[in-house]
């Protein structure tokens, strides 16, 4: 069982950081954007690259608080899931933001690192999911999203 832990930290760092067979993490596919970049949208009303990194941030925070029982709201930005930003917020909250981003993966991490392995099959405080489908479920969110951003990247440059 401790080296099912072990596997589930290793994918959570994967997806996000470090490197992996599959390509570009999360954050190797938003190092170097600049603001217009990261605001830029493929067509109205669809989210941009600053949007899905705010989303990854809160759904790293919302697996860290279920893990920890925490309550809910207490994310650093009010609202929940996704959150309107565009290039006119400016490019200093555009970083505030990819440092959020990294700071809510460390805060999972260092949660993840001190989980009982006991808990691994039990189900999450506060919901109907064992805690490594949220873990597996996490680090699958940050992949998804990477390619996404991919996407937007390469629509952009044409």
């Amino acid at each position: 069982m401790a080296s099912e832990l072990g596997l589930l930290l290793r994918m959570m760092d994967e997806g996000y950081a470090k490197k992996a067979w599959h390509g570009t993490n999360l954050r190797g596919a938003i190092r170097g954007l600049t603001v217009l970049e990261a605001a830029w949208r493929p067509a109205p009303a669809r989210h941009n690259i600053w949007e899905i990194v705010v989303h990854a941030a809160y759904w790293k925070y919302a697996v860290r608080r279920r893990l920890e029982g925490g309550k809910r709201g207490s994310f650093a930005l009010k609202g929940s899931n996704w959150f309107p930003r565009s290039t006119e917020m400016g490019a200093t909250l555009w970083q505030e933001d990819v440092r959020l981003l990294e700071r809510e993966h460390r805060l999972l991490r260092e949660v993840v690192v001190t989980l009982p392995v006991s808990k691994l099959h039990a189900m999450a405080p506060g919901g109907a999911v064992i805690t490594s489908t949220l873990l597996y479920g996490i680090s699958h969110h940050d992949v998804y999203h990477a390619g996404q951003i991919q996407v937007l990247k390469r629509l952009q440059r044409g």
